[in-house]
């Protein structure tokens, strides 16, 4: 799987990481944000290296728990930290489709989950955003 290049920052002890996303300097976020042991991960839509989207929400879910993932381990932690998901999706409909993905990674992880449905997301093709959060050991 093609993913995107981490950036790790430091300021006023805090660690940032962007994958050069267009989104990032518009909205004036980073991809996570690590203050002493507490990563945030920003909401990660599944978007492809190329751009485009896969028409599957759970091909989507792979692909943004994969971002998540890389932007975890650039600033020190380990999916096993993560304590909290939260999945938005476009049709709830379709949540077993993200709950065989989401389960397959954390199954032994075991973290809080909130998946709603919203009515857009940032791009019409987007079906699912996720955000993660972690408390590095």
């Amino acid at each position: 799987m093609n993913l995107p290049n981490y950036v790790v920052s430091q300021r006023n002890g805090t660690q940032s990481v962007s994958t050069g996303s267009a989104w990032e300097p518009k909205l004036g976020y980073s991809r996570a944000v690590r203050k002493g042991n507490t990563i945030a991960v920003t909401g990660t839509v599944g978007i492809e290296a190329d751009g485009t989207f896969q028409p599957d929400v759970g091909a989507q879910a792979q692909r943004s728990l994969a971002i998540i993932r890389g932007a975890i381990e650039a600033l020190g932690g380990q999916m096993t930290d993560v304590i909290r998901t939260r999945i938005f999706v476009t049709k709830i409909a379709e949540w077993q489709k993200v709950a065989a993905v989401h389960g397959d990674l954390f199954r032994d992880i075991r973290p809080a989950i909130t998946i709603v449905e919203v009515a857009r997301l940032i791009d019409d093709a987007a079906l699912i955003e996720i955000e993660a959060d972690a408390i590095v050991s």
